[in-house]
C-alpha cells in the first residue's frame, strides 16, 4: 500500500503487523530521493519502496530491527547511501527542508526528522496509536518537551496513523508519564518491590502481550524514580 501523506511524502507501510509494530512499520519515501524506516527485510515490500523513485539517501529513525533490517537489501536495489541513528548532529541539515532532531528515550540514539518545518518523522519516539516503550525516562520526558515545542507539525510517526499536531500530542504523552509515574509510586507504596508486580498492578488496562514490553517502561520510570530527588 502507497499513500501521498504530506507534500512530497509517500508512505509504504509494511507487512509486519503485530503487537509492538501495530498495523506494521512506516516507511516513508521524500520526493522520490530519501527512505525514512526501510522496515523488514521484505522482498515485495522493499521493491514497492525502490521502485517510487531515484533513492539517493537511506535513513533509519532508531536501531531496532523493525526499522532497518532492509537497509542492506534496499542499498542493494537502489545503490543508494544509508545512514544509521546516533550518528546526527543535533539541527543538522541531513538534506534540503529535512532536519535532523535527537530525541533520546525510546532509545538512546533515537533520532526524528522535520520537514519543511511542517511535518515530523518520529520513529517509536511518538506512535500514531498508543504510547511507546520507554528505555530511559529521564531523557524521554526531555525528548517530549522538545517535541512539544516544536508546535502543530503533522505527525510521521513509525508505527500507526498519521496524526495532525505534534505539539498536543507531546503534551498528551507528557500528561500520560505522570499518571503512570504517579501509579508506579502508588504501586510502590502499596508493597510491591519488582516492575513485573506493578505491571500487575498498574497495566490492567493494557492488553498482557504488550505486558513484556510494559515491564521494559516500568524498569525505566523505577530507575528514574530511584535517581529523583
Amino acid at each position: 500500500m502507497v499513500e501521498q501523506v504530506a507534500d512530497g511524502v509517500q508512505l509504504v507501510l509494511a507487512p509486519n503487523p503485530g503487537p509492538m509494530t501495530l498495523d506494521g512499520t512506516n516507511t516513508y519515501v521524500i520526493d522520490g530521493r530519501i527512505v525514512i524506516d526501510p522496515g523488514p527485510a521484505d522482498e515485495g515490500h522493499l521493491a514497492t519502496v525502490a521502485a517510487l523513485g531515484d533513492i539517493e539517501l537511506i535513513l533509519v529513525t532508531h536501531s531496532h530491527f523493525d526499522h532497518t533490517e532492509g537497509v542492506s537489501r534496499l542499498v542493494e536495489l537502489t545503490g543508494a547511501q544509508s545512514r544509521g541513528p546516533g550518528g546526527f548532529d543535533e539541527g543538522e541539515q541531513v538534506a534540503p527542508d529535512l532536519i535532523a532532531v535527537r530525541t533520546p528515550g525510546h532509545t538512546d540514539d533515537s533520532v526524528s526528522f522535520v520537514w519543511h518545518d511542517t511535518a515530523a518523522f518520529t520513529g517509536d519516539t511518538v506512535l500514531g496509536r498508543g504510547t511507546t516503550v520507554v528505555d530511559k525516562l529521564g531523557p524521554y520526558l526531555s525528548t517530549l518537551r522538545i517535541l512539544r515545542d516544536l508546535g502543530p507539525l503533522k505527525v510521521l510517526p513509525g508505527h500507526g496513523p498519521i496524526l495532525a499536531d505534534l505539539g498536543a500530542v507531546a503534551n498528551e504523552y507528557l500528561r500520560h508519564r505522570e499518571a503512570r509515574l504517579q501509579q508506579v509510586r502508588d504501586a510502590l507504596a502499596a508493597g510491591d518491590t519488582t516492575a513485573e508486580q506493578v505491571v500487575e498492578r498498574v497495566y490492567t488496562d493494557v492488553d498482557r502481550s504488550v505486558w513484556p514490553a510494559a515491564t521494559m517502561s516500568v524498569r525505566a520510570q523505577l530507575e528514574y524514580l530511584d535517581s529523583s530527588p
